[in-house]
């Protein structure tokens, strides 16, 4: 797997739709080392509350099938983005041949720092960010589909973690992307710590929504986006139960997939690689086989989704850096020292937060 960001931030002072300020970008994930439309993969998805938008769902469901990249963003360039990387397929495939693309494009809103609504994110941004696209470490905070999000009250953005299960149990192992962008600060905790209780909104500001008599930004406005790679060979019910238990990392660090927030999570496996394109009137084998794990094995591999998708969002929040935005928004960072301190003073200092 591979992930590029492009990031986008200009101006300052008050809001001027069109000019900014600008917080935003968009994040592309690449499942694999190859064209997924010509090696599509397994995939499921799970949706905790559904006022948000990851488009190619339908087909997910249908075929169980994964066969475009992926792009994060803002709420208003899902669109772009959507048809960007159509284009850039078009771009990379046989000329002539007949297909059809519905690429996966997930959204979190960014309008409490960003000037969301001038359409900054563009297709050159989105080329941009499959050029960026490599494997090895992720850039985390305010990077990409992440820059301009809020999360528990703090700085949020993009935040990734993995895990490996024991050999015993296949070896295999489970990453996990966030755009985060969601919960109440009065309901965050870490390793059962009650953080959010301790760095309440007096110790560090809850950012204000810039509208007169708007609410503070919380988890009544927000999302998350979570992608979940993983190499163990999981047909795609499995991928969504996978995908499914996502939602108790988010759960473990307080976030209740409010009614307001989009909490879309879409995992994949990248197992089973050589499966069929099933393109329009293309020739496929009358059948084929594939490697599937028992059931009796995969709750090592919810356990490690869990434990990723809590660290990941924990990881956004420690890399994100304090970030003021339009008409003078400001949503402070997660310190890290703070944390340790708060988490210290509750005795959970012990190899036992976040489930390592």
């Amino acid at each position: 797997m591979r992930v590029g960001h492009t990031t986008l931030i200009s101006g300052d002072g008050p809001l001027r739709v069109g000019s900014g300020p600008v917080r935003t970008g968009v994040t592309v994930v690449i499942p694999h080392d190859g064209n997924v439309w010509e090696e599509p993969l397994f995939a499921g998805f799970h949706r905790l509350n559904g006022n948000g938008e990851l488009s190619g769902l339908h087909w997910i469901a249908e075929a169980g099938l994964l066969k475009t990249v992926i792009g994060l963003t803002n709420t208003h360039s899902v669109g772009v983005v959507r048809d960007a990387l159509v284009a850039a397929e078009i771009e990379e495939r046989t000329p002539g041949r007949l297909f059809w693309s519905m690429p996966v494009v997930g959204e979190t809103w960014d309008g409490i720092l960003s000037d969301v609504n001038g359409l900054h994110v563009k297709a050159e941004h989105v080329a941009g960010a499959l050029i960026a696209a490599s494997g090895g470490p992720v850039a985390e905070g305010n990077v990409g589909g992440g820059t301009g999000m809020i999360c528990h009250g703090f700085k949020g953005g993009s935040g990734t973690a993995s895990r490996i299960v024991d050999e015993e149990v296949g070896g295999y192992a489970v990453g996990v992307l966030v755009q985060a962008n969601h919960g109440d600060r009065c309901r965050f905790e870490v390793a059962g710590v009650p953080v959010g209780e301790v760095i309440d909104e007096a110790a560090v500001p809850v950012p204000e929504a810039p509208e007169e008599g708007s609410p503070s930004h919380s988890g009544a406005g927000g999302s998350i986006i979570i992608i979940v790679a993983t190499d163990a060979p999981l047909l795609p019910d499995q991928c969504a139960r996978l995908a499914q238990r996502a939602g108790l990392g988010v759960a473990r660090l307080g976030g209740l997939g409010e009614n307001w927030s989009g909490d879309l999570f879409l995992a994949f496996s990248t197992a089973n690689r050589g499966m069929p394109a099933a393109d329009y009137k293309q020739p496929s084998p009358l059948t084929y086989g594939v490697s599937v794990l028992s059931n009796a094995y995969i709750d090592p591999l919810f356990a490690a989704v869990v434990e990723a998708t809590e660290e990941a969002i924990v990881n956004a929040l420690l890399a994100a850096e304090t970030m003021v935005g339009r008409d003078g928004v400001k949503a402070w960072r997660l310190e890290p020292a703070r944390l340790v301190e708060v988490l210290g003073a509750a005795d959970r200092l012990d190899g036992r937060a976040l489930g390592s």
